[in-house]
């Protein structure tokens, strides 16, 4: 099961090698990652999804983060009311026929053209990640030639 866990750490140098170097002696996958400073400069959020199928798993990958020195506190949001959000950038081919397509899709799927010409246009998208997905399915056939992603952030409601 994924699980969307959160620590607050101190923003400074070298924390964010120590939780990944964490991850990486025990045998465990960060799916996602985002990190980014919070409304206090001393503070970073670090956004991690990680796929963990026993909760015995769960329960250490938190108590492991606990025990670092630069963690203040680590939060598991899969059981609680949260939003998440993923930012993508999406590079497709064009031509005379896209325009209006992809006009259709980025009005059904919120999204953005951030710019268009004869060869390409780049997309940006916000949202859940399955309705990130169902957009990459829709833009799959019209040529993707370049994607960038964000790990997904969520915040408690």
């Amino acid at each position: 099961m994924k699980h969307i866990i959160y620590a607050l750490v101190e923003n400074k140098p070298g924390v964010l090698a120590r939780i990944s170097s964490l991850f990486s002696a025990r045998g465990f996958n960060i799916d996602s990652l985002a990190v980014g400073e919070t409304h206090d400069p001393t503070m970073s959020r670090v956004s991690l999804v990680v796929d963990a199928k026993e909760e015995k798993i769960l329960d250490q990958i938190k108590k492991q983060l606990e025990k670092l020195v630069d963690v203040i506190s680590v939060t598991d949001l899969t059981k609680k009311k949260f939003f998440e959000r993923e930012l993508i950038l999406v590079k497709v081919k064009t031509n005379k026929m896209t325009k209006q397509k992809l006009e259709t899709l980025v009005k059904k799927f919120s999204a953005t053209i951030l710019s268009y010409n004869e060869k390409a246009a780049v997309i940006e998208a916000i949202g859940e990640k399955k309705l990130l997905m169902e957009l990459l399915d829709c833009l799959q056939p019209i040529g993707i030639e370049e994607l960038v992603r964000t790990g997904r952030i969520a915040i408690a409601q």
